[in-house]
């Protein structure tokens, strides 16, 4: 794959890592993006993959932007505001629209501080699981910019505006038990366990038939914005569709037979 994004497939579960420890799996650079956008476009295309874990290696998640870099290139080093827009558009933008769009389900493993890129890229799955060493801050504000990368966008459905707004205007990091009490994550486990617990949730993700989950997993971005109408009748089409696939016959049968289904 690349030497930033480590990409390794157990069954139908895909577990991605972000392996620059020695800059905090920092976001920046061209190749951190491709890998991402190549990661995502090769998972999406294999449909033997039905969930993936993303996480970082060493002490952090992902430290977001590479500051050293941002002070030796103020203003992305491209000088016109147009030009910085652009770079934004092909750079850094890339990652979540590949990420949050990807078909199939996704867990963040956070295991360390998720400081503003990162902060977001764990928003962009969806699910967020967290070591007790982990902490999240929105923090751009403190730098003087703002989240170039959708976070404003991505935090308020995560945590709710009063909260996203909170931690957008202070930039202050929360710890792991706050991510919990606020919704961004949905568990928080010993540090030591959290790949483990990570991994038998996507199992039992990855036991579902995999046509049904990404369906399914369509419905519920469409939700976030479509209205009731719209949803109802993507959802009558996408369960027309649900119902003509072996995998739900199959799971027909095994339920009247009370036996384990078989997933193709």
């Amino acid at each position: 794959m690349s030497d930033f994004l480590e990409f390794r497939q157990e069954g139908g579960v895909v577990t991605l890592t972000m392996n620059r420890p020695d800059i905090r799996n920092a976001l920046s650079g061209a190749d951190a993006i491709d890998a991402f956008v190549a990661a995502c476009d090769r998972i999406t295309h294999d449909l033997s993959v039905r969930a993936v874990i993303l996480t970082g290696a060493g002490p952090a998640f992902s430290a977001g932007g590479n500051i050293k870099t941002m002070r030796q290139n103020v203003g992305l080093g491209v000088g016109e505001p147009a030009k910085i827009r652009y770079a934004y558009k092909n750079g850094i933008q890339r990652i979540p629209m590949a990420l949050y769009n990807l078909e199939v389900p996704t867990i963040a493993a956070v295991n360390g501080p998720a400081v503003g890129a990162g902060n977001d890229v764990a928003c962009m799955c969806d699910i967020r699981i967290a070591s007790e060493r982990a902490t999240f801050a929105e923090s751009f504000v403190k730098l003087g910019i703002v989240p170039g990368d959708g976070g404003a966008w991505l935090l308020p459905r995560a945590v709710g505006m009063s909260k996203a707004s909170e931690m957008a205007f202070t930039g202050e990091a929360i710890d792991a038990r706050n991510a919990l009490a606020c919704g961004l994550v949905s568990r928080v486990v010993p540090h030591d366990d959290l790949m483990a617990s990570a991994m038998e949730l996507a199992r039992k993700i990855a036991a579902n038939p995999a046509h049904a989950l990404r369906m399914t997993k369509r419905l519920l971005r469409e939700g976030e914005s479509a209205s009731l109408d719209s949803l109802l009748e993507i959802s009558a089409s996408y369960q027309a569709l649900a119902h003509m696939e072996p995998d739900h016959h199959e799971a027909v049968r095994a339920f009247v037979a009370k036996r384990a289904a078989k997933s193709s």
